[in-house]
């Protein structure tokens, strides 16, 4: 009652100061609806401002066309969008840059490595809503059990995976592997193997300024040892296998390690999975020392449509359900990892996600897929990428040949953004 009281107040006062509330469109990812429903309520009563939620298609894909359509027509029926990461520099051009609407002190809350990758063309064309990065989970009962420690490199992880696998199989799990992650041909490996290159000190497919860096004897290392990996600490099948069907392996209890996104910390808890608190997450190993872990960066943003008739309520929208205490809502209730750094020590979040606090440099140290700078060219080059290194890792390409082709390749796809 207090709270409705409140905002009629303010309404009123808003009135008679002669200021007008707006009505502002926002788009949000059907699995995000509760949530952005109720940040619009308390920004409502915060500004007077409504924002209407919008869902979007059940699969994130299915948006960009829409998005396309609307943006290609300057429609002002959209003013707030959610976008992947890897859909920033697609979508730049049509973007508001939110440099000098979001203050300053909110964008250096954020982690360097996300908001570094809203920054395309010298304008800040997003907002972080949350984090997302390329995790290792482990099983920790296992690796007590044989005197083992999380390791740091990823030669370390082969060996203590094969040591771990061999001696579970004679003592009875015929089904244990050492390592489980995604290599099948689709984006997921261009996660999987930007962050064993990255790792490897082999860069991310093309530099920042557009240099096509993929051809060069780090990499070529890195999807090596990946290639080694396969048939001895890793099953054969996991060359057919995305995000799901590794989980499932490592949450049957038949993987010491793997490979995937945080989320696996919630699904590893539910009643179906046999490895209930016997896991263990870490940042993911390195390839050489002095490296950086280079988990894949995958986080979530909001932006504002050039072309919206609301521009000043629509960033000051973005600023407030991507801001502190909106992200903290969000991990409290649903788990899901915020992008400012200081929650990762706040008692709230860490109840929630404890793995966090251990892991905070795992998301610094994130690597980014190359869409900033490959624009509307990024899902073709990532193809291209993705199918390649799958025929090198499946021992169909060699991987030295294969990578001067694939450089020459992306050098004739990367100028057409």
């Amino acid at each position: 009652m207090k709270k409705t009281i409140a905002a009629a107040a303010f309404m009123a006062a808003l009135w008679a100061t002669g200021a007008h509330a707006e009505t502002i469109n926002v788009f949000c990812a059907p699995t995000e609806y509760d949530f952005c429903t109720k940040i619009a309520g308390e920004w409502k009563d915060k500004t007077g401002n409504e924002a209407k939620i919008n869902k979007m298609p059940a699969l994130l894909d299915d948006a960009i066309p829409l998005y396309q359509q609307l943006l290609a027509a300057k429609s002002t029926d959209m003013d707030v969008l959610f976008l992947d990461v890897i859909w920033l520099g697609m979508f730049k051009n049509n973007m508001l840059d939110l440099s000098k609407l979001i203050p300053k002190e909110e964008q250096d809350a954020q982690f360097e490595s996300t908001l570094g990758a809203a920054r395309l063309d010298g304008a800040l064309v997003a907002m972080p809503a949350y984090m997302d990065v390329g995790l290792m989970f482990y099983r920790k009962d296992l690796l007590e059990k044989y005197g083992k420690t999380p390791p740091k490199t990823w030669d370390d992880m082969a060996a203590t995976a094969k040591d771990i696998q061999d001696k579970e199989r004679e003592a009875g799990n015929k089904d244990m592997w050492g390592y489980v992650w995604q290599a099948k041909s689709y984006e997921g490996l261009t996660c999987d193997a930007i962050e064993l290159i990255a790792s490897n000190g082999g860069g991310t497919i093309i530099s920042d300024d557009g240099k096509v860096t993929i051809d060069n004897p780090q990499a070529a290392e890195a999807i090596d040892k990946a290639k080694g990996w396969i048939g001895t600490i890793s099953p054969q099948g996991v060359l057919n296998y995305d995000e799901e069907a590794s989980r499932a392996i490592f949450e049957n209890g038949n993987s010491v390690f793997h490979r995937n996104w945080p989320y696996v910390w919630g699904t590893s808890h539910e009643d179906a999975s046999k490895i209930v608190d016997k896991v263990g997450v870490m940042p993911l190993p390195v390839g050489k020392e002095g490296e950086k872990s280079s988990g894949c960066l995958g986080p979530m943003y909001f932006g504002v449509s050039k072309y919206s008739s609301h521009p000043d309520a629509s960033a000051d929208f973005v600023g407030f359900i991507t801001g502190k205490d909106a992200q903290k809502d969000r991990a409290v209730e649903y788990a899901v990892n915020p992008s400012v750094p200081a929650l990762y020590e706040d008692p709230d979040v860490l109840k929630k996600i404890p793995f966090l606090k251990d892991n905070r440099q795992a998301f610094a140290d994130a690597a980014v897929r190359p869409s900033g700078y490959t624009g509307t060219s990024y899902n073709r080059v990532s193809q291209a990428f993705y199918r390649s290194v799958h025929g090198m890792l499946s021992g169909d390409t060699k991987v030295e040949p294969g990578l001067k082709q694939l450089s020459k390749r992306l050098e004739k796809l990367k100028e057409s953004r």
